[in-house]
């Protein structure tokens, strides 16, 4: 009888790269898509039957939902990692451990964040770039996100460890749950009872409660290979410090994120007005659709690259990165010609409002201009994730998203209004991506040549 180890090993090892990576990446997609699916039918609703302010109200919290995002990464990846490992070298009660610590240390943090958020929450919503004609759409959208703030990071959570610990299916189908109750229940909060805001805010917790109550289910049964159980929720201060080791990349760079959403949304404010706001949120999400395909595939190469690197197969290694460099790019070319071809269809389906829609046509042009070799990008900062380079492939993802864009973002505007804000993306974009490209070259042959 085959085991499990004998199975994992056949196919890894020695199954068609091709195969490999369709049977890797499509679960992988899926989830990714579907996270972005639901967002992007949320600011439709938004737009059409709110309004155009109401999409810039919503886009001056996306800095605050990162911050949120950020902390729940810091604990989820982190202690969905421990337990895999724990797991695979037969640790059970250590994973145990982790996964109550986890448990623990996510809803402590979410009740924290969530209470600050809320006190303080006009000032942050001021300082990441509200108006007075935006601070209400803002405030009412954000105090239900983060009254629902410890159940949506719960669910962050428990899906991660459930991905970790060997129910990849599971945790697609918990994110797909997600989705589909969340677009049902913002057609009915936003289009058919008319609650504005509040019911887009409503619709995505309780898409997030519906997903959080089908992980839940998967772990209260003792059948599973992590479950609730007594004994396990004592916080010990060698699993914290080693969760949040772990996860303080993600976290970072989470943040990172949020500054530069926060910039944007103060350079848009400065040069260009509320309305320039909710063009970038719409443009942003548009985009995000397209680059989750090229990063759920670029998921699905982690595992193959990973084994192969680790078993000395270099040829399997390099034939899985230029395949998923190809079809990344391929993914980033045809996105490229749908928001150039199409912008003003685009648009007309998020809002009908004429000053809005030209700012998203004529920003999308400029703002997408590199974007046909973004997928190399993605996928080669993906690579040296996978291959046990984090430190190289944190700096490619920063070289992106801060440390070109932000100088950007800043110089440009002062000299071309604007139009230097809607450049600062793809001229980050070409950079990073020669950068990224010269260091691939660099160590190519240590890849091809690593016998270890």
């Amino acid at each position: 009888m085959q085991t499990l180890e004998h199975t994992i090993d056949t196919d890894l090892g020695q199954k068609n790269i091709g195969r490999l990576l369709l049977q890797y990446s499509i679960p992988a997609i899926v989830a990714t898509v579907a996270t972005s699916l639901y967002n992007l039918i949320d600011r439709i609703f938004i737009g059409q039957v709110i309004g155009a302010l109401a999409i810039s109200g919503v886009t001056i919290t996306m800095p605050l939902m990162n911050i949120a995002t950020a902390f729940g990464m810091l604990v989820s990846t982190g202690a969905a990692s421990i337990i895999s490992i724990r797991l695979g070298a037969n640790r059970r009660d250590d994973a145990e451990q982790t996964f109550g610590n986890g448990m623990i240390l996510t809803l402590l943090i979410s009740v924290l964040l969530s209470a600050v958020g809320l006190y303080f929450l006009d000032d942050l919503l001021y300082l990441f770039g509200a108006s007075g004609l935006t601070i209400s759409y803002a405030r009412n959208f954000m105090r239900i996100i983060l009254i629902g703030n410890p159940i949506t990071q719960a669910f962050f959570y428990l899906n991660s460890v459930l991905r970790s610990s060997g129910y990849p299916s599971k945790a697609m189908w918990a994110v797909l749950v997600t989705m589909v109750v969340n677009v049902l229940m913002v057609y009915v909060f936003v289009y058919l009872l008319d609650l504005g805001v509040d019911g887009a805010a409503l619709a995505t917790i309780w898409g997030q409660t519906a997903g959080f109550a089908w992980v839940m289910w998967h772990f209260c049964h003792e059948n599973s290979h992590i479950h609730f159980k007594k004994h396990i929720y004592g916080l010990r201060w060698n699993i914290i410090r080693h969760v949040f080791s772990i996860g303080l990349s993600p976290y970072l760079l989470h943040l990172c994120t949020c500054m530069v959403v926060a910039l944007f949304n103060w350079q848009l404010g400065k040069y260009a007005g509320d309305y320039a706001i909710g063009a970038y949120g719409i443009i942003n999400t548009i985009v995000s659709l397209v680059t989750v395909f090229v990063v759920g595939l670029s998921h699905g190469m982690q595992p193959i690259v990973g084994y192969n690197y680790g078993a000395s197969q270099p040829t399997r290694v390099t034939k899985t990165l230029w395949m998923t460099i190809w079809i990344g790019v391929g993914i980033t070319i045809v996105g490229y010609a749908v928001m150039n071809l199409f912008p003003e269809q685009l648009a007309a389906c998020f809002t009908q409002n004429v000053v809005m829609t030209d700012l998203i046509c004529s920003g999308m042009q400029l703002f997408t201009m590199a974007f046909p070799i973004l997928g190399f990008q993605i996928v080669v900062s993906i690579f040296f994730q996978s291959i046990g380079r984090a430190r190289l492939s944190i700096f490619l993802s920063l070289t992106r998203q801060v440390i070109f864009l932000v100088p950007l973002l800043i110089i440009l505007p002062q000299y071309m209004g604007l139009k230097g804000i809607w450049l600062s993306v793809p001229i980050s974009d070409f950079v990073s991506t020669v950068v990224t490209g010269v260091l691939l070259i660099l160590n190519y042959n240590k890849i091809v040549t690593k016998f270890e």
